[in-house]
Order: C-alpha cells, then sequence, then structure tokens
C-alpha cells in the first residue's frame, strides 16, 4: 500500500461520525436487469445456450458468449463468438463472473465457439476433470479440459472431436450443439446433431446422434440415430435415477396431429423442448418420447427466440438452465442478443418425469446468505449498472471498473451476523467508493477514497451493522477498479 493510502484508510477508520453519512454519488439507472430480479444471471454480459456443473458447493455455469457479438456487430448472427462465459453461484442469487475461455486462443482452428456442456470426473492423479465440449460452428465440436472450473483450459486434440463427414457419425449435417453426461458406471455419452437428413422429413429430420463416448471421454465409440420427432437442435443429456434423459429443442414447422406417433403424449409447441428416456441407450427403438417439457421465451410474454436448456440438480433441487432475451429490453437493445436464466424445475425422479414449465422474470430464490467475512470478489454480485470488467481472460486477477460516475453493483442477502464495524476493499482509480444498505439509494454505511495504484483501504462503519442486508457499492468516476472487499 502506498503512503497516501496508508493515510486515506486511517482518516477514514479515524474520522467518521456515527450515524448515516450523506450521499456524494448519484446513482446510475443504467441498469438492464431489473432490481430485485435473480433473472437474468448476469446484469451486463450477453450469454446463451447455459450448461452447468456442480463443484466442492458451487454451482458453475458456462455459455455462449452473445457479448463477443455485440461489440463487433448490431445484430446476432453468431460469426464473431470466439469465447465462453464462466460464472459461479452458491446461493443461486448472488454470481461470480469469472470471466471469459478465449477457446481461439485455446484452439486455433476454432472457427466459432457455441453451446458448451460440461462434465467432470476425478481421475488416476487424484485431480477433478473438467471436459467442456463446444459447437465448433455448425461444422462440428470442439472438446477442451481443465482440472479446474474456471481453467486455465487445453487443447488436447489439437482438432476437433466431431466434423462434418466422418462416417462414424452418420451422415448427421451439422453434428453440433454437444450434450455430454457421464452415468453411475463411469460412461460418457454425447449427443449432438442438427439439420435435416436427405431422407428426412419436418416430422422426423433424423439428424439427431447420440455417441458414447471411449473412456478417455475424447474419442468415440458407438454412435446411434436418435428417434427424435421434430428435431432442430440443443440436444443435452442427464442421468436421473438410472435412466437416461435425453432432451431436444423442437423446430418451428407447423404440426401435423395425423403425422403424429405418440399416443397419448401430446405433439411439443413450436421451438419448446422435449426430452425422451431410456435404460439402454444404445438401442435406438428403446427411447421413448415423453413430451415438452419447457416452453419458448415468447410463451412467457418476453421475446420470441431459439430454445437451449440443461438441468442440473444443485443443493438437492433441480433446476433449469435457459436464455431468453430479457438483457435487452431495459436498454432498448434490439439484434437478438440473449441472456442466461435459471428457474426451478420440478422432476419426479422416481418416474423420471418432468413437469412443464418456462421462464420467469423474477427467477429463483436466494438459498442461503453471503458470509461478507471472507474476501469477497467484486464480481460476485446480483445486479449493476455501468459495471464492466478488467483482465476478463484471468480468473485470477479480473476486477470490476466502473465506465460512468455513479456505477454501481449490488450483492443480495449479506449476512453480517452480530455487527459488523469496518468495510475494507481492494481499489484502485481516481475517486471514491460508498456502501449502502438496502438500496441504492439507501444509508450511506461507509465511505473510502480510492488511489491511483491498487490498494487496500478500510473504513468503519457509520455504525455498528447486523442482521441479513442487500448490499449496493458505488463509485463517484469512470474507469474505477475493485479487486475484492469483506467486513470485519
Amino acid at each position: 500500500m502506498t503512503g497516501a493510502a496508508v493515510m486515506t484508510a486511517l482518516f477514514l477508520i479515524q474520522g467518521c461520525a456515527r450515524g448515516s453519512m450523506e450521499h456524494s454519488i448519484v446513482p446510475s439507472e443504467n441498469n438492464w436487469k431489473e432490481i430485485g430480479a435473480a433473472n437474468p444471471v448476469s446484469a451486463n454480459v450477453f450469454c446463451a445456450d447455459p450448461t452447468g456443473v456442480e463443484y466442492q458447493g458451487r454451482l458453475y455455469m458456462y455459455g455462449t458468449n452473445d457479448h463477443q457479438q455485440y461489440e463487433n456487430a448490431r445484430k446476432n448472427t453468431y460469426e464473431k463468438i470466439k469465447s465462453l462465459v464462466m460464472m459461479s453461484t452458491d446461493d443461486m442469487v448472488n454470481w461470480t463472473f469469472h470471466g471469459l475461455i478465449n477457446t481461439e486462443k485455446v484452439a486455433p482452428w476454432v472457427i466459432n465457439s457455441w453451446a458448451p456442456s460440461i462434465v467432470s470426473r476425478q481421475e488416476e492423479d487424484g485431480q477433478t476433470h473438467f471436459y467442456l465440449y463446444f459447437s465448433n460452428n455448425g461444422t462440428g465440436v470442439g472438446v477442451i479440459t481443465a482440472t479446474s472450473p474456471v481453467g486455465p483450459w487445453s487443447d488436447p486434440l489439437k482438432r476437433p472431436l466431431i466434423k462434418q463427414r466422418m462416417p462414424e457419425i452418420l451422415g448427421s449435417p451439422n453434428p453440433f450443439d454437444p450434450g455430454a453426461v457421464i452415468d453411475d458406471n463411469g460412461t460418457g455419452w454425447l449427443a449432438f446433431g442438427g439439420g435435416t437428413m436427405p431422407d428426412g422429413t419436418d416430422e422426423m429430420p433424423g439428424s439427431a446422434r447420440l455417441a458414447r463416448l471411449g473412456a478417455d471421454l475424447l474419442s468415440l465409440d458407438s454412435v446411434i440415430v436418435m428417434p427424435s420427432p421434430y428435431f432442430f437442435e440443443a440436444s443435452e443429456m442427464n442421468f436421473i435415477n438410472g435412466t437416461y434423459v435425453y432432451t431436444l429443442n423442437n423446430n418451428w414447422v407447423p404440426r401435423k396431429a395425423e403425422t403424429w406417433p405418440h399416443q397419448g403424449v401430446p405433439m411439443p409447441a413450436q421451438c419448446s423442448m422435449a426430452y425422451m428416456t431410456t435404460k439402454t441407450p444404445l438401442d435406438a427403438a428403446s427411447w421413448t418420447y415423453r413430451g415438452h417439457y419447457f416452453l419458448n421465451a415468447g410463451e412467457s410474454g418476453m421475446e420470441y427466440s431459439n430454445n437451449h436448456t440443461h438441468i442440473v440438480k444443485f443443493q438437492g433441487q433441480y433446476y433449469i438452465m435457459n436464455h431468453t432475451q430479457l438483457l435487452q429490453e431495459r436498454p432498448g437493445i434490439k439484434g437478438g442478443f440473449r441472456s442466461m436464466m435459471i428457474d426451478s424445475l420440478q422432476v419426479d425422479e422416481e418416474n423420471v418425469s418432468i413437469s412443464l414449465t418456462k421462464a420467469s422474470r423474477g427467477g429463483v430464490g436466494q438459498i442461503k446468505n453471503l458470509d461478507p467475512y471472507q474476501k469477497v470478489p467484486a464480481t460476485t454480485m446480483s445486479n449493476n449498472a455501468d459495471i464492466w470488467y478488467l483482465d476478463i481472460e484471468d480468473p485470477e486477477n479480473i476486477q470490476v471498473q466502473s465506465t460512468a460516475g455513479g456505477a454501481w453493483l449490488s450483492v443480495s442477502g449479506v449476512d453480517f451476523g452480530r455487527g459488523a464495524r469496518k468495510f475494507t476493499t481492494q481499489v484502485q482509480g481516481v475517486g471514491h467508493v460508498e456502501v449502502r444498505l438496502d438500496s441504492v439509494d439507501g444509508e450511506t454505511v461507509a465511505s473510502v477514497e480510492s488511489c491511483d495504484d491498487a490498494c487496500e483501504v478500510t473504513a468503519r462503519l457509520a455504525s455498528r451493522i447486523s442482521g441479513i442486508h442487500d448490499l449496493y457499492i458505488l463509485f463517484s468516476e469512470k474507469d474505477m477498479a475493485m479487486k475484492y472487499w469483506t467486513l470485519r
């Protein structure tokens, strides 16, 4: 810490008066996410096609980086996207942004990187290994690996795992949108596919595939054609109570009751998500069509868009990761830029049946309070306005940065316990930071001056604070950066 920073910190500790402080920062109103809502997951990053994995008590979510397209084009036609987004949570409301995977840097052969799917397993070296499969444009599937859920990532094959015209994929014209799972026997499975086969129809395109993976999870063993009615894209896999669950996105074509073969099961809504189940996945005839379980966002009063989901169980509860174009609404952005969401899902494990649901604006409830007595990454938040990131490809050093004076971030459900007395943060830039309780215009309980170089500063809270509160951190000037904060 510089001498100036030490003096600033000491002044603030000794000089603050009891009682609330005067507001000096006018908060930005440029929040893209509605205050109080849990959806979308990120308040400032367009991202889509979510997948997830649990690790050490946290749920990690990965998605297509639509924001890369947003920064380079006015319309989301996906061709600029060569990176993936990483986030995690342990309470379902406050999400830590871990930055980007630069897939073009990790695997220089990529055309694009879309629609990831992740699995993990502990291997002979005692470490947990993560396998992240992704669409290489519509031409195939790539895979990158790591021994941490946030990398660093490597390219074990130095080429795609799946590509067009491979005889193993049985002619699927667009072998993309991978969905992976590892069953209880340790066997890996990968679903993928898109387009319509030459002998396919709108009702049965014939392009969906399911592969049993080799023991290395980096090769294909056996591949079958999935009998997926109205199949479009977005294959995913789950393994629930000894049963394989394959999910798919249905196409937009009008339904024909006279050709519908699954009596007693409704035809799927257009561009909804449906599922099929079996105990014997390599027997194509054994797959049972069970119906659609997740409607298009247009059925929730949002914009109609494509659809992609992943079912995940976390802390004993099932959730459905999905995407919508909700984050576009408040700033009035057009162009089809998507945002990842998470909603509750009712799954009957005994019968392996999934109840029909749809996306919600409110999202899910917070399942635990946030502990502020640890170092909380500044990239952990429930909402923000005029916030972006520094070192966005470095999860260890990523920081938030204000893009305007009045920028702010919020953290929900912070448990102050019996009473906090001090606020400490690492901050840099010209200006100061204010800490407020329960709303962006709430009581200011601390203020710290920043410094030119990154430094840790501490301020005594205006009064001893106990109980559970939402916390708002405001930045007075543009280009201020923060790495973490904590209470004492």
